[in-house]
């Protein structure tokens, strides 16, 4: 958009649709988060949801490992929560630290207590003015990724009432209420595609899908109950921006723990690049997906406890993984971790990660 700051760093867009780069970008999901001082010493003074809510602190913190990091890291990700989703459907999501429901969805009649029709731009705008004053704020630094939780994993959590080790109750009602369910995971792929449509609208240059708990699902379940909503999703996103005349961005989709479906992802899913978790190798990846899509990960985020040379030693097996076969059109990658990052990490080893990247993925 023309009242945005030209961008000085396309590494990540370029590696996104599948260009040749000079080294793999690399940011990391969580970026923007409590292993950071400057992040705790804000958040001491403000509750989570009221700095997602408030624009001006979202972008304080998205800008704070940008700063930290500066000429090390080559993406921001707009500060914000995938339980805003629910949020604006209609249900209380507390953080307390992690997040709860109060009133969770316990049977399909409880589908009746959800806004029937979701106003994103009412709902969620708060979340497009973080982004379009984040895009001000960076100057074209970097690029800035719009993102929104997948469907199952929203799902999952509107009706266990926080996180699960068993989804016991989610399960249920797929297996109880399947009809009722893929109803009610549509309801939320609507959503999100309003939700992404807007993001890009207010500034987002990338998108990004968690499906946090993909791989909470057989492969078959997985089909039946969340690749058709990330179709959905990717399809619907594509198709609202086509018929308003604005430009395509990338798509990423992180589907955790689900490398099993890692083919059909890149053959169907309509997304430019596919995350990866720390339970497959890259090469391997690379073979299943054959140049379709790009890749993003993976190194697991416990490393980053085990001090640099462990770190050095992750990242120089993680690039050579990656860098296996042709380089660029059949094998553009974004470096990450393989999940987020957790809040008791040393942000100098974080640093020393990114420098170990910058060094290792040149080609």
């Amino acid at each position: 958009m023309s009242e945005f700051p030209p961008l000085r760093n396309d590494l990540l867009l370029r590696a996104a649709r599948g260009e040749r780069t000079e080294r793999a970008p690399v940011w990391i999901m969580r970026q923007a988060g409590r292993y950071l001082p400057e992040f705790r010493a804000l958040r001491a003074d403000h509750g989570f949801f009221e700095i997602c809510r408030t624009p001006e602190l979202a972008t304080e913190i998205t800008l704070q490992p940008i700063r930290r990091y500066s000429g090390l890291i080559d993406a921001s990700i707009i500060f914000s929560d995938i339980l805003v989703i629910p949020q604006a459907m209609g249900m209380e999501v507390l953080m307390n630290p992690g997040p709860s429901f109060p009133d969770p969805l316990n049977t399909p009649a409880d589908v009746a207590k959800l806004h029937q029709k979701v106003d994103v731009d009412k709902e969620l705008g708060y979340v497009f003015k973080a982004i379009t004053r984040t895009r001000l704020a960076l100057k074209g630094e970097v690029p800035l990724i719009g993102f929104c939780g997948a469907p199952w994993t929203l799902f999952a959590y509107m009706i266990e009432g926080g996180g699960s080790k068993t989804f016991t109750k989610a399960k249920t009602w797929l297996f109880k209420y399947p009809e009722e369910s893929k109803a009610l995971l549509l309801r939320v792929a609507d959503v999100c595609v309003d939700f992404l449509v807007g993001q890009v609208k207010a500034g987002a240059q990338l998108l990004q899908v968690f499906d946090s708990w993909a791989g909470e699902l057989s492969p078959h379940d997985f089909t039946l109950f969340s690749l058709s909503t990330l179709k959905h999703i990717s399809k619907g996103v594509h198709e609202q921006l086509s018929k308003q005349g604005i430009s395509p961005v990338p798509m990423t989709l992180f589907a955790k723990g689900a490398n099993y479906a890692l083919d059909n992802l890149a053959k169907e899913s309509g997304y430019d690049v596919l995350g990866l978790d720390w339970c497959i190798e890259p090469s391997v990846a690379r073979k299943i997906v054959d140049g379709k899509v790009a890749l993003q990960g993976n190194m697991d985020p416990n490393v980053l406890y085990g001090g640099r040379d462990a770190i050095e030693d992750a990242v120089k097996q993680m690039c050579a993984e990656f860098q296996r076969g042709t380089y660029g059109q059949a094998g553009a990658w974004i470096a990450n971790l393989g999940h987020g990052i957790t809040p008791g990490v040393d942000p100098e080893d974080v640093r020393w990660f990114f420098e170990c990247i910058h060094k290792y993925s040149a080609t």
